[in-house]
């Protein structure tokens, strides 16, 4: 699991990839790894793909446009998502965009203080809370995870540990634009919680970083500064790992490689 030169700042503030020994709750990702390869086997079997159901019906491709138009949002959870194109980065088809809207972020979670808010920030009924994208391949796989800055998709600012509080309130619970496609992308968010997490405090880390080097620039809105750290993923790796720790030796129930 390596990480991707899609940020400037990585050698300045380093990322660290997460370690599987410094992992503890193995069976919650294990979990999580049946429903990735369940939902990319299920896809496979109707030859179609994550990318693909996301694109149908849609139209021509256009970059920066959301797919499916208007998002996708449960209701009761209040997760959102949308995937689009529009950096021209080797390899990648596109990405996701993950949110969770205001009436799922409790009181107690507030945006950050200290920064100068040159420009609004979604406030009271309309905030949201900005976790990672997914960047996923022509054929519908994901290959990496990348966390942003706070102008990229005009998301209120949460503090990281905020937001990691947040994850386990992202889940999608219907059927629209495909019911195996949400069930995948809420999974994932378990799978590679540890890389969301570590994005996340990174994320922070660059922030602060650039804000005391630049002491008089509203960091928050760089324009120079979209993406704050990336890892490159390998689905199939990840969970061999994830197998090997959780301590599975028969061949027999090991998960099916699909990704």
């Amino acid at each position: 699991m390596n990480k991707i030169s899609w940020s400037a700042c990585e050698t300045d503030v380093p990322l660290e990839a997460p370690s599987i020994d410094s992992i503890d709750n193995i069976d919650e990702l294990l979990t999580a790894a049946k429903k990735v390869q369940e939902c990319h086997r299920l896809l496979t079997k109707a030859g179609i793909n994550v990318v693909s159901e996301l694109l149908k019906g849609q139209g021509t491709f256009y970059q920066l446009n959301h797919y499916p138009e208007d998002d996708v949002y449960d209701d009761e959870t209040h997760s959102q998502y949308y995937y689009h194109n529009h950096r021209g980065v080797d390899f990648e088809h596109g990405h996701f965009h993950t949110f969770l809207r205001s009436p799922a972020i409790p009181e107690s979670i507030q945006p950050m203080d200290g920064f100068m808010q040159t420009e609004a920030w979604p406030s009271g009924d309309k905030a949201l809370a900005h976790f990672v994208c997914i960047s996923m391949n022509d054929e519908g796989f994901p290959i990496g995870l990348f966390a942003i800055n706070r102008w990229v998709c005009a998301q209120t600012w949460y503090s990281a540990e905020d937001t990691i509080a947040l994850l386990d309130h992202f889940y999608i619970d219907h059927a629209y634009p495909n019911l195996v496609v949400n069930q995948w992308l809420s999974a994932m968010f378990v799978l590679f919680r540890p890389h969301i997490v570590a994005l996340l405090k990174h994320r922070d880390k660059v922030i602060e970083f650039m804000q005391q080097k630049n002491p008089q620039l509203d960091v928050l809105e760089d324009r120079s500064l979209d993406m704050t750290g990336s890892f490159s993923i390998t689905a199939d790796e990840w969970i061999e790992q994830i197998i090997e720790k959780a301590g599975i030796t028969d061949k027999s129930t090991k998960l099916r490689s699909a990704i």
